[in-house]
């Protein structure tokens, strides 16, 4: 039994039972983008998270377990870029990928994020615990035609 094994055993459950990651996150009591970023092994629940995902998805105490472990970040197996700025981007990517695929996906269905049909801002917003930056990106939904 690894984190992966019970990753495959929660998305078999979200699919049969029909649920969304909103009314996940409802539950586990946390964001829908931590709750899937969680959900899809890149996150650490805490013992009353788990108990809920136990109930959620039929999961046994060794599963649960599981939940419990710090996990191994990053489910992309490319390589690391070198840039320290470009291999932080890597980082999110790697981390939070598989979670924008799985919202966008859930919200828009069977498509992609242009990349060309794009925008994006970036902006500095004053802290005082130090300046922070602020991304926006935005690309027009296309969905796959069927043919």
């Amino acid at each position: 039994m690894d984190r992966n094994e019970v990753t495959k055993k929660i998305i078999a459950a979200k699919v049969r039972d029909k649920m969304s990651w909103a009314a996940i996150a409802e539950k586990i009591g946390q964001s829908k983008e931590w709750t899937t970023a969680a959900m899809l092994g890149q996150m650490t629940f805490d013992a009353k998270q788990a108990a809920v995902a136990k109930e959620l998805f039929g999961l046994t105490d060794e599963e649960t377990a599981w939940l419990q472990i710090v996990p191994y970040k990053g489910s992309l197996p490319t390589p690391v870029p070198a840039d320290p700025l470009i291999y932080r981007w890597y980082e999110i990517v790697s981390v939070y990928g598989a979670t924008i695929k799985e919202l966008i996906h859930e919200e828009f269905g069977d498509g992609i994020m242009s990349a060309i049909d794009f925008s994006m801002d970036i902006t500095r917003e004053a802290d005082p615990k130090g300046d922070r930056v602020n991304v926006v990106l935005s690309g027009k939904f296309l969905p796959y035609k069927q043919y």
